[in-house]
């Protein structure tokens, strides 16, 4: 079965996980997937992930270990921002301006500079596709 957006897909995976608080969950691997759990994993919101190729299949899997605290997950919130049928932008005048959660949380952006976190992309001064929030 073709999948179309494989990133809402692992953001519903680890969401579903960590309220079921699974120890890991596995999710399709692609460069974005891997980017996306870069920065959740420089950011504190995961503790790892692993990349795992099956025998006799034609792709690989990548393993994300969940993150805890107290028996709570550390993310309380995922949402996909930018989906395949609207594509949501953000300048860097609207980046400066706005917070998620008051800076409790932090918005995943794909810049031309590569995926990383809203803190990262104001400091480099760049904008660019809104992917998700995290908190």
């Amino acid at each position: 079965m073709a999948m179309n957006d494989t990133l809402a897909d692992m953001l519903t995976r680890i969401r579903n996980g960590q309220s079921a608080h699974l120890a890991k969950v596995e999710c399709l691997n692609s460069k974005l997937n891997r980017a996306v759990l870069e920065v959740l994993k420089i950011e504190g919101y995961i503790q790892d992930y692993q990349e795992e190729s099956q025998e006799g299949k034609a792709y690989t899997k990548l393993t994300v270990v969940l993150r805890y605290h107290a028996g709570k997950g550390a993310i309380t919130m995922l949402k996909r921002i930018s989906k395949p049928g609207r594509r949501m932008y953000i300048s860097v005048a609207e980046l400066l301006k706005s917070r998620v959660y008051n800076g409790l949380g932090i918005s995943v952006l794909s810049t031309n500079k590569g995926v990383m976190s809203d803190i990262e992309a104001r400091r480099q001064n760049v904008g660019g596709e809104l992917l998700c929030n995290v908190f």
